[in-house]
């Protein structure tokens, strides 16, 4: 490593090399000394070096002819690179991994050569570089976390984010980075709410009881009391008792976290009373790189489905238009509904389901197996596309593997996709659909289909997405309905849907809400991000 220079020679040295960078355009004939122009050719080729491993930032010195953005004396890499350091040193404010900015400004301290000079302009456009796609996009890969988030992001090129960044003001450049959606802020300001409360000590003790209801008094009463009123759910009391007040504040930490609000604190209720602040913060700090994941343009109307809520929404301009609730996938490994991104283009009326063959071997063949007249409703159908009458195949002859009949359930009321499917064709063989199993969304937690979102109110559903299209969108439907034949209407403006997964919730009014992980992606989201060096305050790791 080189030694570095004293400090009045590296202040000449630096003097001369600010120099020598800045006349990389000057050519030996316009009378520029010797050692400039060699120092220029040091300069561009250590950069050259430092930067080689480094694609998209190779790219970009190499279009560049090698000229520096940053450690010039000009005012221009003067205010990058002041741009860049304050950037930098808000970089937890977006949840993002922090920079030891001290270390960064002691090793420009120590630049003792031409070799030292390149390799600082290259770490700076890097930083630039991780700096802007995580705020942008997100610092993990969403499919190296999970099986289940196969989103696709969007990472911003890094050649074109340091040819973006020296072509206009570089404040203005990075204040164009973050996601600009009011979600985004309002995680921002939850992730402070919440520093605070940690900074102060917390929400205080745990509630010390099973289940606590209206009229009971004692010690877990009041502890309930003393928490409710630091986490904001209810003004200052000395009340002993479970009054009116508390079974109102409870109501309302119920709803927020989508619990049946009966002003009872029972076992779910006191869980969620008792998670901690921290624990909280690392939710909010887990949507806001959900968020980065998602930060492209959702389309004027999409349709937004969380897995997490239980819950199927149509957006119009930023306004929830209708919202109904959902079933999402069992929480089991081959179930479990994925998180990505399509676009809805039909709807089918009266559908055939197709039986996945998934659910065809590993769920009916045995039930074939020991009754060959099991699941009557179903057709089998033969590769030629004939019905297959049972009574004339041997189905304990078959495997998993050498099942050779398809299983369809013809269009009913009892049919498995209920009465009409939304489709936005993609390869997980995902879509949103009627049922029969109307029961079901009466629960307080709702997974328990193969992997597809069942919808609550399906026809007013389609009512909401036909509108658009039609005068009278539930009679169109209706027409189609009773014919009792299966039929395709088209989207004619087809619909982005987004399947996410947010337990952190921040909705345009009111408090910001939280959910179950019931697949346990955010533990793991979460484990991944402290592996970045994401951390709490004042918590390690």
């Amino acid at each position: 490593m080189t030694k570095p220079l004293p400090a009045r020679m590296r202040s000449t040295f630096l003097s001369y090399a600010f120099v020598a960078v800045n006349a990389i355009a000057v050519s030996a004939s316009s009378g520029e000394p010797v050692y400039a122009q060699s120092m220029v050719s040091a300069f561009a080729q250590s950069v050259a070096e430092a930067a080689a491993r480094e694609g998209e930032v190779a790219a970009f010195y190499r279009a560049n002819a090698y000229q520096p953005i940053w450690t010039g004396d000009s005012e221009e890499d003067l205010a990058r690179r002041k741009a860049l350091f304050a950037a930098l040193s808000k970089a937890g404010d977006h949840g993002l991994p922090v920079i030891d900015l001290e270390a960064l400004k002691t090793r420009i301290s120590n630049v003792g050569s031409v070799r030292d000079l390149g390799a600082i302009e290259v770490e700076f456009s890097k930083l630039l570089v991780d700096y802007a796609q995580n705020v942008n996009s997100g610092i993990l890969t969403p499919g190296r976390i999970d099986e289940g988030i196969v989103r696709k992001v969007n990472r911003l090129d890094g050649a074109e984010v340091l040819k973006g960044f020296t072509l206009t003001s570089p404040d203005n450049y990075l204040k164009t980075l973050p996601p600009k959606n009011a979600e985004y802020s309002r995680l921002m300001r939850e992730k402070l709410r919440l520093e605070a409360a940690i900074q102060h000590g917390g929400w205080g003790p745990k509630v010390l009881a099973k289940a606590l209801k209206p009229g009971q008094s004692g010690d877990a009463v009041i502890a309930l009391r003393n928490r409710l009123v630091r986490m904001g759910y209810l003004n200052r009391s000395a009340s002993r008792t479970y009054d009116a007040s508390i079974q109102e504040a409870v109501q309302q930490l119920q709803a927020d976290h989508g619990l049946t609000n009966d002003g009872v604190a029972g076992a779910g209720t006191l869980a969620q009373v008792n998670v901690s602040p921290e624990k909280r913060l690392a939710s909010v700090l887990v949507a806001m790189e959900r968020e980065r994941w998602t930060n492209f343009e959702r389309g004027a109307r999409h349709i937004w489905v969380n897995l997490t809520d239980f819950t199927a929404k149509i957006v119009d301009g930023g306004t929830v238009t209708f919202q109904t609730r959902s079933v999402i996938g069992k929480n089991v490994s081959d179930q479990r509904s994925p998180e990505f991104s399509d676009v809805m283009e039909h709807m089918v009326i009266n559908p055939t389901w197709n039986v996945p063959r998934s659910i065809a071997t590993k769920e009916y063949l045995p039930m074939l197996q020991r009754n060959p007249n099991a699941v009557s409703h179903l057709k089998l159908i033969d590769r030629r596309g004939r019905v297959v009458k049972r009574d004339a195949v041997d189905f304990t002859k078959f495997t998993a593997r050498s099942f050779p009949f398809a299983i369809k359930q013809p269009p009913s009321s009892r049919n498995a996709l209920g009465l009409v499917k939304f489709m936005f064709p993609n390869k997980y063989n995902i879509y949103l659909h009627d049922t029969p199993s109307k029961s079901l969304f009466a629960r307080e937690v709702r997974a328990f289909s193969h992997g597809c979102i069942r919808l609550g109110d399906p026809f007013d559903f389609a009512y909401a997405l036909l509108a658009k299209q039609s005068r009278n969108p539930k009679a169109t439907f209706h027409n189609a309905l009773d014919t009792r034949r299966e039929t395709q209407i088209a989207l004619e403006q087809h619909v982005p849907v987004h399947i996410v997964y947010r337990t952190a919730i921040a909705p345009a009014k009111g408090r910001v809400t939280y959910r179950r992980d019931i697949y346990g992606r955010d533990a793991k989201v979460w484990e991944a991000l402290k592996n970045a060096g994401v951390a709490l305050p004042g918590v390690d790791g």
